[in-house]
């Protein structure tokens, strides 16, 4: 089974991506209202990120990440491993790799990259993140850096494809706003915003192909 999803998911990365239409049916709805999810802006920073799947019992799985509380914008928030991108990298796909070693102790050397979803930028904290989709054929031996991740989450691409996989819920952030948004539960985890738009846009070509 996962080798015939190897070749479904590199086939279909190769068609044209469906893109910020597919994406922003997983907004948050005031974003939505707002137009919030543009373009990027000039002044915009680059993340990369990580889109890794491997074999569990032959069945396709992903890893998330949940970062640890901090006084920032994503606090606490569940996400692919990645970071911003630095000078001294000398690729974006480099940036996804190493921040996803460091991270999640994930083996550069062990990953194939075999597309990327759609760019999608994030204005408040005014980065654009490019998301590369990469295979392992076994399991990494994760190994959380507790500076960086508070704790690990695996699931299965068929729970992805699932209709119990999206709910609705309202939300509160720090700043005050109360608003309702789609999200992916995984594990209890509420998984919103940005990484959920991914998701939904990985989800989409799976469905499609």
């Amino acid at each position: 089974m996962f080798s015939e999803f190897i070749i479904q998911l590199t086939t279909a990365l190769q068609n044209p991506l469906p893109g910020k239409e597919v994406q922003i049916k997983m907004a948050p709805y005031q974003s939505k209202v707002n137009e919030k999810f543009k373009d990027r802006t000039e002044k915009a920073k680059t993340a990369c990120v990580l889109v890794l799947l491997y074999p569990i019992n032959n069945i396709p799985h992903i890893v998330l990440m949940k970062r640890p509380s901090y006084d920032g914008h994503h606090s606490a928030q569940v996400s692919f491993p990645g970071g911003k991108w630095e000078l001294s990298d000398e690729s974006f796909e480099y940036t996804a790799l190493r921040e996803a070693q460091e991270e999640l102790n994930i083996e550069p050397s062990t990953v194939e990259i075999v597309g990327q979803l759609s760019p999608l930028f994030i204005p408040p904290s005014n980065f654009e993140v490019l998301p590369f989709v990469g295979i392992c054929m076994t399991r990494p031996d994760f190994i959380k850096d507790p500076k960086e991740v508070d704790a690990i989450l695996e699931f299965d691409v068929p729970f992805l494809l699932s209709n119990d996989a999206i709910k609705s819920k309202k939300m509160l952030l720090s700043a005050g706003f109360n608003f309702e948004t789609p999200y992916f539960d995984i594990q209890n985890e509420v998984v919103w915003g940005a990484t959920a738009m991914m998701l939904f846009e990985l989800r989409t070509i799976l469905k499609e192909n």
